[in-house]
């Protein structure tokens, strides 16, 4: 059996391996909003109610995800629902690649200025990077087209404005806090980045080179 038989069509794509990721990413989700459960609490207290929806990143990434598994799982009827389905796909696929990278990258950064890294730290860097993986593994599943990128980005860059603005953030290491601007810039490059990134990959899956 060749290697390549691990990311083809026929072992991604059967229902047990889409089972198996919709429950891995659902527990995934509930967990990172119960690990943002500190800050949204902050958030609701200090904040306008409504800002902390932009709280959970990550968390929010991975249910945009859970959600266009179970849309492949069960492909929709309806105009409607097939329109609400790329949405969620577009989604999946831009915020699972920018927070997935953003993540590892924030702790490394706060590594590198000096942070000690726990266990904890080694398994979000994990869970993150499979984040990203599975987002890009999946666009050439995924039925959504290049238009449904705009609304996608739309969303993200909207999120780093409110995050960057007013102060809702995902929580930084101690070590980075003097370096904000800097993250609010990689942050921001990151989104486009991650736009740019699924764009080429849907290209490239409608060539069937991937």
């Amino acid at each position: 059996m060749s290697i390549s038989f691990f990311w083809s069509r026929a072992f991604l794509t059967n229902r047990f391996m889409l089972w198996l990721l919709f429950w891995c990413n659902l527990v995934g989700t509930i967990y990172g909003y119960k690990w943002y459960g500190d800050q949204i609490e902050y958030t609701i207290a200090h904040n306008l109610i409504w800002q902390v929806i932009f709280v959970p990143d990550s968390p929010t990434a991975s249910l945009f995800f859970t959600i266009s598994v179970l849309f492949l799982l069960y492909p929709p009827k309806t105009p409607a629902l097939t329109g609400f389905s790329y949405l969620m796909e577009s989604l999946a696929v831009v915020t699972s690649v920018k927070y997935g990278i953003w993540a590892v990258s924030i702790i490394f950064a706060g590594a590198a200025q000096g942070d000690h890294l726990v266990w904890q730290d080694w398994m979000l860097v994990a869970s993150h990077l499979i984040m990203a993986v599975e987002a890009l593994l999946f666009v050439r599943f995924f039925r959504f087209g290049a238009f449904m990128l705009i609304p996608a980005a739309a969303w993200t860059f909207f999120n780093d404005i409110v995050d960057y603005t007013f102060g809702v953030y995902p929580w930084l290491p101690d070590e980075l806090q003097d370096h904000l601007l800097g993250v609010e810039y990689f942050t921001i490059g990151l989104t486009a980045f991650s736009v740019l990134l699924a764009w080429l990959f849907l290209r490239l899956a409608k060539r069937k080179t991937i």
